[in-house]
This record gives structure tokens, C-alpha cells and sequence, in this order.
């Protein structure tokens, strides 16, 4: 693995070198270390950033840009076994997801920029208008906003690693990217790949692993960075705002959910109920657009809570490396703590416990899979973006107040729509609040599906043009031309 830090286009050590612990969260041991990014190390990363936008073409060339980021593309496949070793130890998910949404998805959705990048118009003219001198050209383009700082959570590492690189470089901008420092290794090893194996010229792309608070803070104050990138907390990135107020910049922001699977009565309950209870499970339920709420018809209630334990049941629970495991071990204990400190709340607030709740024994941090039987829909289960295997079932008395539990959130990330008509189930899901539906079991994460939320669920889109474009600021310019 790698320990290094990349700034200025070379791998070095942190300014102090600190040290980062890097914990297997399927033991609990210490595995390694990398260097912990100092605040000298983001200003350094910041000043060498500017410097490659005025001093490089990387910002005025599309051909330039495509190739290198084909150059990612091709060298995260080559380091794929790499990167599958630093996901299952650092973030204990089970090594079948490195295939899919973990690793290969995220890769293959990179390739998407490289396509747009040789098709997509930043600049376009508008008809000419009269004018008191004469006619008036008029010129309309996009151009880079500049230096962006993006910061990272570990659930998923390498997808929202790459869709802010992906999305930010297309658009022809430096980035300088904190990783969280529980999934250090993937960001360090993308850091090592960008040094090593491809043509972006040095200070367009940095990364600094940190657990410094202050150092997060010169990357989301510098009045020399331009925009901010974070994926997290709903409350975190509440923070980041007022960071980012005091010099203007442009936020973008992926947080929290608290999305809504929606069964209509006409559903086929018997064939979906299991399978999407598993489902919600993913990632050990560490994913925000996991659907932690199940509302289903009253008089199913009862039916349906026996259909989603036995769904959940056979996620099985194991060591990451097994190519059985569903289910790896929360991120931390800390986590793991608070996940059991939600559904006991939930308990003392009238809700109660189909299966589940509870620790597993042994090392690391493993916990039961958890259906929390909420009536009233109104306990922390149902409430807080809970972030581990837990899935709170409401019953809902007709489909009006089925659509009016989906809405009471303030989150608005996704939802989920099942009904035997596809029609019926598409027509309820326009009516939720949410940036993504997803009807029947359809996904909406391809890489051309601008992926993000409403509400406390976040500003802007990462992912297909829309993502790129976040990164891309609106300039016109009229020449007045004598007739």
C-alpha cells in the first residue's frame, strides 16, 4: 500500500510526519499507516494548484483532459487487485462489492468524462441582436471555476472519490481531494496512480489524507480555492457552508438520507418484500441512499415484517474475504455504538424489535441485522439516517398518507416505488420529494443520471454532464460590430 501524501505531482510525506492508523474494522487491528496532510501540506496543495491552472493548458484543453483522464481509468483497472485489498481491509466490505459498486462500477463510470469530453460544446454563439452601434455578436461558454477542494466519507471510497475527480477535471479544473482517513489507502493509491501513471500535469490533482480538523478547515476557508466538494453528514456539511460563506465559493454537496421504499398495494409482496429487505442491507446498510423505510399497506403489516426478516436472514454476516458475505462489520465501534444506541431509543419511544439489534461476539465490529417495527413512524429508526443494518416498517392507512410519511423527512435524497403497474408506481414516485427514484427495482446511478438530493440532503449533482458542470461557471461576452 501506499503511506505518501501527493502535493505538487510528488509523493512525500506529511509537513510533520504524522502518522494515520489504518484499522481493519473486521478485527480491530492496526494494519498500517500512511501520513497525516498537516494545514502547511493543504496550502501547499492549494498554492500548487493555482499555479498549474495559470501555468499549464490543462484548462484549455478538452484532448488533453480526455486522455488523462482515460489514463485513470486504465490504471485503476490495472491496480484493481490493489484497490479490491485496501476496500475489503480498511473498510471491511465484502469483497464480492469490489466487483460491482465499490470498485468496478465506479471505474467504468469514469469512462463516461472521456466520451463527453470529445463531444461536449463550452462554448456556443447566440444570434446576433441589433444594437444603438451596430450588430451585436454574442458569444455564450463555460469555463473552469478553478481550484476545487473536495472531501470524501469511507462508505463507498472510490465511487465518490471519482465522481468528484471525474466531474471536476472534465471541466477543466485542479483538484486537491481529502480522503476520509478511515479509507486512506484508496486515496493514497488513486494519489500514487495520478504521480505515476498518467500525464496530469503536477499541482492539478493533490490528495491529503488527514484527520486534522483544522486541516479540512484551510481547504473549505482559502480564499484561493474556488469551490468546495463534500459528500458526508447532513451536519458536517451544514459546517462546511458556513466555512465556505465567508469567501463565496460555490458548494456542492452529497449528505445525508432517509429514503423511503414505498410498497402499493397491488405489489407483489411475496417475490419483492425479501429481496428488497436484503437489499437495504448493502454495505451494511452504510450507504445514504439505502432505503431504511419501508411503509407498507396496514392490513400487510403483520405479513410483511415475517417476509422482510426472512428476506434479511439470508444476508449472511461474515468474514469480507468470503465470496458468501453480504454483510461485513460496521466502519468503527463507535459507529456500531450508536447504530444499537438508535434502535434502543427507538424501543423506549413504542417501536419494537422483529430480529436483530444486537452486537455479534468476536473481533471487529459486527452487528445483527435489524427490523424495527415503528407504527407511528415517528421513532429515531424511522427519523435519523441511521447508517448501519437497521430498517424501520411503517404501515400506511391508505396511499395518500403512504405519500405523506414518504415526504415527512427533511432529507430528500431517494426513493423506491414497488407496484404491480408500473404506471401506478412511476406516477407515486413523481410525487415524492426526492432527487432519485427508483421504480420496481430500476437504478438510477448509471454514470449519465446526475446523482444527488433535495432538502438536508444536499445542493448539486455529481455524475453525468450535470456533474461536470457543477464545476463549470457561465461567462457571455456581446461585440458590438459597425454595420
Amino acid at each position: 500500500m501506499e503511506p505518501r501524501l501527493l502535493i505538487d505531482g510528488a509523493l512525500r510525506e506529511s509537513s510533520d510526519g504524522a502518522l494515520l492508523p489504518v484499522i481493519n474494522p473486521a478485527t480491530g487491528l492496526e494494519v498500517g499507516r500512511v501520513f497525516d496532510a498537516a494545514p502547511e501540506d493543504a496550502e501547499a496543495a492549494i498554492e500548487a494548484a493555482r499555479a498549474a491552472m495559470s501555468g499549464s493548458r490543462w484548462a484549455a484543453d478538452p484532448r488533453l483532459r480526455a486522455a488523462c483522464l482515460g489514463q485513470v481509468h486504465d490504471a485503476l483497472q490495472r491496480n484493481a487487485d490493489l484497490f479490491r485489498a485496501a476496500l475489503v481491509t480498511e473498510v471491511g466490505c465484502p469483497v464480492r462489492m469490489t466487483f460491482a459498486d465499490q470498485f468496478q462500477y465506479a471505474v467504468d463510470k469514469l469512462a463516461f468524462y472521456v466520451d463527453v469530453l470529445n463531444s461536449y460544446q463550452f462554448r456556443e454563439s447566440l444570434p446576433d441582436l441589433a444594437g444603438p452601434g451596430g450588430n451585436q455578436q454574442r458569444t455564450m461558454w463555460r469555463a473552469p471555476i478553478g481550484v476545487v477542494a473536495a472531501i470524501t466519507p469511507w462508505n463507498l471510497p472510490v465511487e465518490l472519490m471519482l465522481a468528484k475527480l471525474g466531474g471536476a477535471l472534465a471541466g477543466g479544473n485542479a483538484l486537491v481531494l481529502k480522503p476520509s482517513p478511515l479509507a486512506a489507502w484508496c486515496g493514497t493509491l488513486l494519489g500514487r496512480i495520478v504521480a505515476e501513471e498518467t500525464d496530469i500535469p503536477p499541482g492539478i490533482v493533490s490528495v491529503l489524507c488527514s484527520a486534522r480538523v483544522d486541516t479540512a478547515e484551510v481547504l473549505t476557508g482559502s480564499p484561493h480555492v474556488d469551490a468546495i466538494a463534500f459528500t458526508g453528514s447532513t451536519q458536517t456539511g451544514k459546517a462546511v457552508m458556513r466555512s465556505a460563506s465567508a469567501t463565496v465559493k460555490k458548494v456542492c454537496l452529497e449528505l445525508g438520507g432517509k429514503s423511503p421504499s414505498v410498497f402499493l398495494p397491488d405489489a407483489d409482496f411475496r417475490t419483492v418484500m425479501p429481496f428488497a429487505a436484503a437489499m437495504a442491507l448493502f454495505n451494511s446498510g452504510q450507504s445514504c441512499i439505502m432505503p431504511s423505510r419501508m411503509l407498507v399497506p396496514e392490513d400487510r403489516f403483520e405479513e410483511c415484517l415475517e417476509l422482510a426478516a426472512a428476506g434479511m436472514a439470508e444476508a449472511q454476516v461474515g468474514d469480507p474475504w468470503s465470496a458468501d458475505t453480504f454483510l461485513g462489520p460496521l466502519i468503527s465501534s463507535a459507529r456500531r455504538d450508536d447504530v444499537i444506541d438508535i434502535v434502543r431509543q427507538s424501543q423506549a419511544q413504542g417501536a419494537y424489535v422483529v430480529c436483530g439489534g444486537n452486537p455479534l461476539p468476536g473481533p471487529g465490529f459486527y452487528m445483527e441485522s435489524t427490523l424495527v417495527a415503528d407504527r407511528s413512524g415517528t421513532t429515531a429508526a424511522s427519523r435519523q439516517e441511521i447508517f448501519g443494518p437497521v430498517v424501520a416498517m411503517t404501515p400506511y392507512r391508505s396511499e395518500a398518507h403512504a405519500e405523506a410519511l414518504a415526504n415527512d423527512t427533511d432529507f430528500g435524497l431517494a426513493a423506491y416505488v414497488w407496484s404491480g403497474s408500473t404506471e401506478r408506481a412511476a406516477t407515486f414516485g413523481a410525487r415524492i420529494r426526492a432527487g432519485m427514484v427508483g421504480v420496481n427495482g430500476a437504478l438510477f446511478t448509471a454514470a449519465d443520471m446526475p446523482f444527488g438530493g433535495v432538502g438536508h440532503s444536499g445542493i448539486g449533482r455529481e455524475w453525468g454532464i450535470a456533474g461536470m458542470e457543477e464545476f463549470l461557471e457561465i461567462r457571455t461576452m456581446a461585440v458590438s460590430v459597425p454595420s
